[in-house]
C-alpha cells in the first residue's frame, strides 16, 4: 500500500504545482522513488507518461479558463507553459479537436482529463505464480530502436518494430543464439523522461561474442523475481504488470533494482489463451 500512497503523493504534488516548471527528479522525490522507478511505476499504473499527464491536465484547465473568462489566448498560452500562442493552439487542437478560438465561441466539444486518484484493493483474488532467481552477470544481444513518447509519438511503434524483426530474419537469428537461462525472445524498455523517448530492445540471452550488426546489454549480478504470465497476448502481459505493481510489490518487502525489466516471450503462439510467458523484475 505504501507504494500506491507514495504515487498519490507525487500526483498531488504535480497538481499543486501544475503551472510551474516541474522536473522528474523533483516529482519522484515526493514518492521516495528514483526517477527510473517512478517513471516505470507511473506508466504501468496509469498508462500515461508523466509528461502526458501534465500536458493533459494543463490543457484541461486551460480549456476551462478559456470558456469561463475573458482572458486573452496569448496570456493563457504563457500561463500554461507554452512559449508561443501557435504552440499552445497546436497542442490545444490535438487534445480537444478544436482551436482555442473555436472553444471560446462554443464551437465543438472539449475533452476533459480529470485529476488522477490511485486506488487499490489488495484482495489477492487472482493468484500469482512466481519464483526468486539469483543470477550472476549475463548478457543479452539484439536490436534496439528509440521511440518518442507522449505527444511526440507518431508513426510506427513497437508492434511494427516486432513485425519488422520477424520478417527480416533478425528474430530467427536471435532464436538461434539462445543459449542462456532465459528462454524465448526478450522485450525490454528503458524510458527516458527528460527527452521523452523509450529505448526498446528485442533481444536474446546469449553467452559468447556479439555478432556484427547486433547490440548488447550487460546485466550485473542480481536477484530477480520471475512472474508467470498466463493467457493471450497482450492482455495477459498488461494485466500481470498491473497486478505486480498493485498487489505483489505492496505486499512484499523487496525494493526494485535500477535495471530494465524483461518480458520473455516463450510460447510460440502468443495469441493462444494457453500461452505461458514470463516477466523478469530485478529486486534487492
Amino acid at each position: 500500500m505504501a507504494l500506491v500512497e507514495s504515487l498519490q503523493k507525487a500526483i498531488d504534488y504535480m497538481e499543486e504545482h501544475l503551472l510551474e516548471q516541474l522536473t522528474i527528479e523533483v516529482i519522484s522525490k515526493q514518492a521516495n522513488l528514483s526517477p527510473f522507478h517512478f517513471q516505470r511505476t507511473f506508466m504501468i499504473l496509469t498508462d500515461l507518461t508523466v509528461g502526458d499527464y501534465l500536458r493533459r491536465r494543463r490543457l484541461t484547465l486551460a480549456a476551462q479558463e478559456l470558456t469561463s473568462t475573458v482572458c486573452k489566448i496569448i496570456d493563457l498560452a504563457y500561463k500554461y507553459g507554452y512559449e508561443t500562442p501557435e504552440a499552445f493552439s497546436k497542442a490545444f487542437r490535438k487534445q480537444h479537436g478544436i482551436t482555442p478560438s473555436e472553444a471560446r465561441k462554443g464551437i465543438g466539444k472539449l475533452q476533459s482529463y480529470n485529476r488522477l486518484t490511485i486506488q487499490v484493493s489488495l484482495k489477492g483474488a487472482e493468484p500469482m505464480n512466481y519464483r526468486i532467481v539469483e543470477r550472476e552477470a549475463f548478457q543479452v544481444v539484439g536490436v534496439k530502436r528509440i521511440f518518442p513518447c507522449g505527444e511526440k509519438a507518431e508513426g510506427p511503434g513497437i508492434p511494427e518494430f516486432w513485425a519488422e524483426v520477424n520478417t527480416n530474419g533478425t528474430a530467427n537469428q536471435l532464436i538461434q543464439m539462445l543459449n542462456g537461462e532465459i528462454k524465448g525472445l526478450l522485450g525490454m524498455s528503458i524510458y527516458k523522461e527528460e527527452i521523452s523517448t523509450t529505448d526498446y530492445w528485442i533481444a536474446a540471452e546469449h553467452v559468447g561474442d556479439v555478432p556484427e550488426g547486433l547490440a548488447y546489454f550487460n546485466f550485473p549480478p542480481s536477484k530477480w523475481v520471475v512472474f508467470e504470465v498466463q493467457g493471450e497476448f497482450p492482455t495477459a502481459i498488461v494485466n500481470t504488470w498491473k497486478q505486480i505493481y498493485l498487489e505483489w510489490i505492496p505486499s512484499n518487502g523487496y525494493m526494485l533494482a535500477e535495471l530494465p525489466a524483461i518480458e520473455a516471450y516463450i510460447s510460440p503462439d502468443l495469441n493462444s489463451p494457453n500461452s505461458t510467458n514470463e516477466i523478469w523484475l530485478a529486486v534487492k
